[in-house]
């Protein structure tokens, strides 16, 4: 075994010598004693980098991990942020925590990280949904909000999301702004950290926040309707029930493998509605049930912001089908323009363009933004928004983020409402097909363990931009760097896919982008078919598939991977 170098030991032990967390100083101490090198070394490779999606990472010892002294380091850095920022140097932080590992310390460490540097600070009362922490900033009148959670990643993940005033989350300049502030904290002896002075809030906002949902329902509207419903080991269930109960739906069944918030996520190799096999218990479930009881299966991501939706599939071995984003997101905009909504439909780049057709149909404003609700939430005159991720906001007005709650319960809704005239959601897709065009999407995802592959792929196709994909030449090719007059530079790419009359297929667009918040590369697919009328869904559907198909094995061969 190779000799530790004398620098990276030197940096490891300052490191331990300050860490507040008897846990991880073990576990550095473990790694020293033992000279491992290449995990000493990653650990100390660098540091977290907090961005627009704040901090989010692999719990355990170092600056390249999610810990305490991680933590307190982007506390002090906002605090100082805050503190410059705000015209008496003062104001309320207000912090929500999911149920994973160390959540509940990393709030409390920024608790107190605040009310020493001359804030106040307070903390929800237990776990809740991040929707409820978006709410509770404007509620309250905070200056800042912080969400301790991973979202949908794997367990031992975790993260911190940082809102200000406004409710949304924070977007360029600001993030760098705080990350300038964060390197500056030299040691933390110089970060006060009192042992009290924090308030922890009652119910009370929650009660706001459940009051708050009643908004997003027609008074007197279908509530006849039987859900299954999963919060995938995480905080929504308690919500969630609450919500539906307020407005007069009968109880979910809710899955009682996944019910109870548990960090371990023993269920699901990724806590996350959309990846392969996180839904089996709910279909499960609704199989158990008598035939034909259930009429949708509902499941929330662990910290609730996100809504998966499922549909009865007759015929297919799990007897369901899992809606994508992008029919959820255009099923809530086909229900809302029908309720008589006004004002700014929104997406972003990668979702699918039925919305845009939607809205225009409705003589409604629309608008794309870059992908994440931090762009999507800063729209102006917002009323709704969704991202193809599960992210839907129905009601800006009282969360400027994406809300699972809210949205299962408008969905709820817009079900009960098709039930009761003999119908379901997947009817109301085939209507908006027929009317708009098929709109089919497919996502090309891939997960790395060495980054460089990403890098790579998007090196490669700037190289060599490809001239056709699934036989379908590239009309345009926009290079997201260079950034636009409608959006700020990002690292993407763009192609815009000349139809094929002949073949039946009107346009096709794929974007290509390193994600955000995981070590994946994205690819999004949209095919648009025309259909004149239901008897010919059937054939577009298969065109539609057959394209998108084509599609993932030339775009794959073009990147390499």
């Amino acid at each position: 075994m190779a000799t530790v170098p004398a620098e990276l030991i030197s940096r490891a032990q300052a490191w331990l010598a300050e860490d507040p967390d008897p846990e991880t100083r073990e576990e550095l101490a473990g790694l020293i004693e033992a000279d491992r090198h290449e995990e000493l070394a990653a650990r100390f490779a660098g540091t977290l980098q907090f961005g627009t999606a704040g901090l989010r990472g692999e719990l355990g010892a170092g600056p390249m991990r999610m810990n305490r002294s991680v933590v307190i380091r982007a506390a002090a850095g906002l605090a100082a942020y805050l503190k410059d920022s705000e015209p008496d140097g003062g104001g309320l932080v207000v912090i929500g925590y999911d149920a994973r590992y160390k959540s509940a310390d990393f709030a409390r460490d920024t608790a107190a990280v605040m009310v020493g540097a001359g804030l106040r600070a307070a903390l929800l009362p237990r776990p809740l949904p991040t929707p409820v922490l978006a709410f509770a900033i404007r509620h309250l009148g905070a200056v800042a909000g912080i969400e301790v959670t991973a979202s949908h990643n794997p367990p031992r993940d975790n993260g911190y999301k940082v809102y200000l005033g406004d409710g949304s989350q924070i977007v360029p300049p600001t993030d760098g702004e705080i990350a300038d502030r964060i390197a500056a904290v030299r040691s933390l002896a110089d970060v006060p950290r009192p042992e009290a002075g924090w308030d922890t809030l009652d119910d009370s906002v929650l009660a706001a926040y459940l009051e708050r949902t009643d908004a997003v329902l027609t008074p007197g509207s279908a509530r006849d309707i039987d859900v299954v419903y999963t919060p995938m080991h995480g905080v929504g269930r308690d919500t969630l029930v609450a919500a539906f109960a307020r407005a007069g739906f009968p109880a979910p069944t809710v899955v009682a493998e996944q019910a109870e918030p548990d960090p371990d996520f023993p269920t699901v190799a990724f806590p996350n509605p959309e990846e392969p096999g996180a839904m089996d218990l709910a279909f499960a479930t609704a199989r158990s049930r008598a035939p034909g009881s259930v009429d949708i299966v509902i499941a929330n991501d662990p910290d609730a912001d996100r809504c998966a939706v499922a549909v009865p599939a007759p015929g297919t071995p799990e007897g369901w089908r899992m809606l994508r984003g992008d029919e959820v997101g255009a099923l809530l905009a086909a229900h809302l323009v029908r309720k008589g909504a006004t004002g700014t439909f929104a997406t972003t780049i990668v979702s699918s363009q039925l919305m845009s057709r939607i809205a225009d149909g409705a003589a409604l404003p629309y608008k794309e933004t870059l992908t994440g609700f931090k762009w999507l939430a800063r729209v102006d005159g917002l009323r709704y928004a969704y991202e193809e991720a599960l992210g839907y906001c129905v009601d800006p007005e009282g969360v400027r983020d994406k809300d699972g709650i809210t949205a299962a319960l408008l969905i709820t809704e817009l079900a009960a409402e098709l039930k009761q005239a003999g119908r379901g959601l997947a009817d109301l897709l085939d209507d908006l097909a027929v009317e708009f065009g098929l709109h089919a999407t497919d996502q090309l995802s891939v997960r790395v363990t060495d980054l460089s592959l990403i890098s790579d792929a998007m090196r490669r196709l700037r190289a060599e931009p490809p001239v056709a994909l699934a036989g379908l030449s590239v009309a345009r090719a926009d290079d997201l760097n260079a950034g636009s007059a409608d959006l700020p530079p990002t690292d993407g790419l763009r192609y815009h896919l000349a139809g094929s009359p002949a073949d039946g297929i009107e346009a096709a667009r794929v974007v290509v982008r390193p994600s955000g918040t995981e070590p994946k590369l994205k690819c999004y697919l949209e095919v648009v078919v025309p259909v004149a009328d239901a008897s010919g869904l059937p054939d577009a559907r298969a065109k539609a598939t057959a394209t998108l198909t084509a599609l993932k094995k030339d775009l794959s061969a073009a990147a390499g991977i």
